[in-house]
């Protein structure tokens, strides 16, 4: 199995520090950065063979590559999106797509968290061959990327665009992927970017749920995490990563 990083957004909200990087490597307690939170965390739960989505400031990432490896003790693949700067996400996913069927812990590469969430992941038993990690605690907003669940704790829908009220959770940006379902995740993400170029990879997973597969969750309990997005949500990672 292999970790992976998706990293190719520009980050704009969190200028000037993305001016010349991309999110991912913007800092977050003293010279460490979301990258090495999330490479410290994918070589703790021992998967050290890491493919990374670069795409916006890509050549920082290739700057730093030896670097990481060699800090975080892992192997780093870099995969460019060539068109960070214009789609969203479900495309960004969809460029490493040959690497599905090896088996994949995805991370996104704005979210701070601790190692526990990727044991979560791994421990979980194999009822489904996507499992997200999901935050059934925190209280949500409008800009979360919110779940429901149908009678049997299957996702029944992942958006945002969804009255918190009805949600079961937020989904934090984890996801396992088992080998068995590269070929068909990468078809879903072909067919949502295919359909807007704008949709997120998530958008990809209600594709998969509308084909009739089954995804399941994940719960992480009550853990310190965040999704950088702005200067807010940045202030918050510096206040909790320091624990880690």
């Amino acid at each position: 199995m292999l970790g992976m990083v998706l990293a190719a957004g520009a980050g704009r909200r969190l200028r000037p520090y993305t001016d010349t990087l991309p999110k991912a490597l913007v800092p977050v307690d003293g010279e460490t950065t979301i990258m090495d939170i999330s490479l410290r965390n994918l070589a703790a739960a021992d998967l050290r063979d890491v493919v990374v989505i670069v795409g916006y400031q890509a050549q920082a990432v290739h700057e730093r590559k030896a670097e990481l490896e060699r800090r975080h003790g892992v192997k780093l693949t870099l995969v460019h999106n060539d068109k960070a700067e214009e789609w969203n996400n479900a495309y960004s996913l969809w460029c490493a797509r040959d690497y599905f069927d090896q088996g994949v812990l995805l991370v996104n590469g704005d979210t701070v968290h601790p190692v526990s969430v990727e044991h979560t992941l791994l421990s979980a038993p194999a009822t489904s061959d996507i499992l997200l990690a999901v935050d059934a605690v925190k209280k949500l907003a409008d800009e979360e990327m919110k779940v429901t669940l149908d009678g049997d704790g299957h996702l029944k829908l992942i958006t945002k665009l969804m009255d918190p009220a009805d949600a079961a959770g937020e989904y934090i940006g984890a996801t396992l992927i088992r080998p068995g379902i590269g070929e068909r995740l990468a078809d879903a993400l072909q067919a949502t970017f295919e359909r807007d170029p704008q949709l997120y990879y998530e958008d990809g997973y209600q594709e998969l749920v509308a084909r009739g597969e089954k995804i399941a969750v994940a719960p992480i309990g009550e853990v310190p995490w965040v999704e950088v997005d702005n200067h807010d949500d940045l202030a918050k990672a510096r206040e909790i990563a320091c624990r880690y």
